[in-house]
């Protein structure tokens, strides 16, 4: 069934205060699920709905930088990967509609952790000396980033990332002492990244001057009761 035929709203949903496009492309999406779940679906729902308001959640990964450098919203945009373009694409169908674009990192939270589900089942491996920076936000400060942005009616564009863009190895090395374990080893293969080989370090502080804070400041302050929950992989 096409996207236009499943986008039919009864009269109440018509015009609400608040629409919120929060999806995934699915598992190994490439760019025509991209295309098809962000871009059009972003386009049949304004017209279809008629909100007086939009959040569209995007990805960090629309940074291309790879020397390591601070990126915040008036950083450039240049993603090296189709996918990302797409994004962007995404991004500036909401803007348009004077909307609110959300960048989230990396999302980790119960059910979802690829570093820790990577430690414990013994493939978990450095990327060269693990230098690389990871930027990453738990579920639920993702969440309530969301909510900020609608109960505060924010528009434009904010990076969503906790206050501690941290190294690989610095990750892996909270993980392997919480566990009292090893440290992973390097990689003997370049490790190639759906969403683009980017190094850099996100900032959050556009969003946090609006009022919203994280509750795990760090990925190592949430390790603990991540680790004793339940995971799959994510």
């Amino acid at each position: 069934m096409d996207i236009t035929e499943k986008l039919r709203f009864p009269e109440p949903w018509t015009s609400p205060d608040l629409l919120v496009h929060c999806a995934s492309s699915g598992r190994g999406g490439g760019v025509e699920a991209y295309q098809r779940v962000y871009v059009q679906g972003m386009r049949e729902l304004l017209a279809a709905a008629t909100p007086r308001h939009i959040i569209f959640t995007g990805s960090t990964s629309v940074y291309g930088q790879t020397d390591g450098s601070l990126v915040d919203e008036t950083s450039p945009a240049e993603p090296t990967v189709e996918t990302g373009k797409v994004l962007l694409e995404a991004e500036s169908v909401a803007l348009a509609y004077r909307g609110c674009v959300l960048r989230l990192a990396g999302l980790y939270g119960p059910g979802r952790s690829v570093l820790l589900r990577k430690y414990r089942d013994g493939t978990a491996t450095l990327d060269g000396d693990g230098s690389r920076w990871i930027n990453q936000i738990h579920r639920d400060d993702a969440a309530r980033a969301i909510l900020h942005a609608g109960a505060n009616n924010l528009s434009g564009i904010y990076n969503v990332s906790d206050d501690t863009p941290t190294r690989q190895r610095d990750v892996y090395s909270w993980i392997a002492t919480h566990r009292n374990g090893p440290l992973p080893r390097p990689s003997e293969t370049p490790t190639i990244r759906k969403r683009g080989n980017t190094n850099k370090r996100v900032s959050n502080t556009k969003l946090k001057t609006t009022g919203w804070q994280p509750r795990f400041c760090s990925y190592k302050d949430a390790l603990p009761e991540l680790d004793a929950g339940q995971y799959c992989p994510g």
